[in-house]
């Protein structure tokens, strides 16, 4: 980076009129950006590094927004998995216990939706944000029961 001398009469005033290169020679010079390194954010990545790390540490990198059109998946848990998912909980003391039935809350471990695939054999109570009808249907059969935020029960 150069630097200039603050001056109280601009050069180029004070040369006005007088030649064609205004003391700058010949030909092309002082024109274009040679002396700066290229012009904005050229050599950022090269020359202009180490201003770069100083100066602008984040200037690579993803920022922005977020596609308010894009959409997340739900994340679901099928029954195979939420049977040895109640086994863990209730081998490690971590689960609790109510009517004989073990109380599995998915929507705090961060699961969003129960679907029907698999075969469960322990007696659960399942707290989920939404269930298929396979999945409650498989779980009362085995003496269980699902709470939804839907209203099921």
């Amino acid at each position: 980076m150069t630097w200039t001398i603050p001056r109280s009469r601009k050069k180029v005033r004070k040369l006005r009129g007088r030649t064609r290169s205004m003391g700058w020679g010949r030909i092309g010079q002082h024109r274009k950006t040679g002396k700066k390194g290229g012009r904005g954010a050229a050599g950022i990545g090269k020359h202009k590094k180490s201003w770069m790390l100083k100066y602008a540490p984040d200037w690579f990198g993803s920022r922005g927004f977020k596609n308010p059109n894009s959409r997340e998946e739900p994340k679901s848990i099928d029954l195979e998995e939420l049977d040895s998912l109640a086994s863990l909980m209730v081998s490690k003391g971590e689960a609790k216990v109510e009517e004989g039935l073990v109380v599995v809350d998915l929507k705090a471990l961060g699961y969003d939706r129960l679907l029907g695939s698999g075969k469960i054999t322990n007696k659960v109570k399942v707290l989920v944000p939404h269930a298929s009808e396979k999945a409650v249907e498989k779980v009362k059969e085995a003496g269980g029961v699902v709470v939804t935020e839907e209203g099921g029960d």
